[in-house]
């Protein structure tokens, strides 16, 4: 099979690789994570995904390049919390509603011009807390480096009433939509 390399450092993405059995090589992207304001939040993961595919597809000569990133929108997009204050703000943004989680991938066959980019949306219904429980759950720690400030993989998972949508996508790779797309553009069957 051809060469895979997943051009994120993100845990989340690698444990749904590892957990399909696909064998993978890492290259982190360092491109900046920068997009025009006009986009559209669907735009936006598109554009960040294809950054970091293009930036790790600098430094391979083979393979197929795999790039992804995710996003939390409710009537702004929501990165990832730099401090306390900004957890405590998303949490209570997302606190007894419905928010949309965006990943968008970018796949590269490695210098060649072979490249298809792409998103997966879902629906994330978080259920009604209470101050002591955001504040419990920002004191988890799980918060840091997650879209939105919470992982639904984790203890983030008690926190949600239901998903409408791929799982996987919520944690950061859209695998179902992944594999089609190696399958019928790229000849790679996962």
């Amino acid at each position: 099979m051809e060469r895979i390399v997943l051009a994120s450092g993100s845990p989340r993405r690698k444990e749904i690789l590892k957990k399909n059995n696909v064998k993978f090589d890492i290259i982190t992207s360092t491109a900046e994570e920068n997009y025009p304001l006009d986009f559209s939040k669907e735009q936006i993961a598109m554009l960040l995904a294809l950054k970091k595919a293009m930036d790790v597809e600098t430094q391979c000569d083979e393979g197929i390049i795999i790039a992804a990133d995710t996003i939390v929108y409710i009537d702004e997009v929501l990165g990832k919390p730099a401090d306390f204050e900004e957890a405590v703000y998303m949490l209570k943004k997302l606190n007894g509603k419905i928010h949309e989680v965006i990943t968008g991938v970018c796949v590269i066959r490695a210098k060649s011009f072979d490249r298809v980019i792409f998103y997966d949306s879902t629906k994330v219904y978080f259920k009604e807390l209470n101050e002591e429980r955001i504040k419990d759950y920002i004191a988890s720690g799980e918060v840091w480096d997650k879209a939105g400030g919470y992982a639904i993989q984790g203890k983030g998972v008690e926190l949600i009433k239901k998903i409408d949508g791929d799982y996987y996508n919520v944690m950061g790779l859209p695998f179902e939509k992944l594999k089609l797309v190696l399958a019928n553009r790229f000849n790679v069957k996962l």
